[in-house]
């Protein structure tokens, strides 16, 4: 059974300081899907994390590039948005499994759109917007995904639910 963490998110500023707090835990060739509806802070968790590891340029949505690399804190990153999929196949058809494996850190948005071809990811963030809330429900999958979950956890601080 995955491992889980779940945290309420008050808003923006709770997001982006999950973002921050995930950023010093990657290493290359992690994987992370971010899930959720429209407007419920998944690119504010991606810029978070990137400003987190030194980026200083713009941090675009990929809504219609459907793909931003960056190279920052060392690592190279993939952001993905696949909103505007149709289906899986155009998964296969844009060529994005170069993303996948090697040292890419990919953090993609709306994985769902390419499954089943998309592999499961280390971890997958399922954020849930809860009146002025946000739920961010965090799963590990296999052992690096576990890692991660565990130092998050032992970091606490900016991920801690609210008292």
């Amino acid at each position: 059974m995955p491992s889980t963490l779940t945290r309420m998110l008050a808003g923006d500023e709770a997001t982006a300081a999950l973002g921050a707090a995930l950023a010093p835990l990657l290493s290359p060739g992690l994987s992370i899907h971010l899930c959720g509806p429209l407007g419920a802070g998944k690119t504010t968790l991606v810029r978070a994390l990137l400003r987190a590891l030194g980026e200083r340029g713009r941090v675009r949505s990929p809504t219609f590039t459907l793909v931003e690399p960056y190279r920052a804190g060392g690592l190279e990153l993939a952001h993905l948005d696949l909103y505007r999929f149709d289906g899986a196949s155009e998964w296969v058809d844009a060529g994005f499994d170069e993303y996948l494996g090697g040292d890419t850190v990919s953090l993609i948005e709306w994985p769902e759109r390419a499954a089943p071809l998309l592999p499961m990811p280390d971890l997958r963030i399922d954020i849930a917007v809860e009146g002025d809330a946000r739920r961010a429900t965090l799963v590990a999958h296999g052992a690096r995904g576990d890692a991660l979950l565990a130092a998050l956890q032992a970091r606490g601080t900016a991920t801690e639910p609210p008292a």
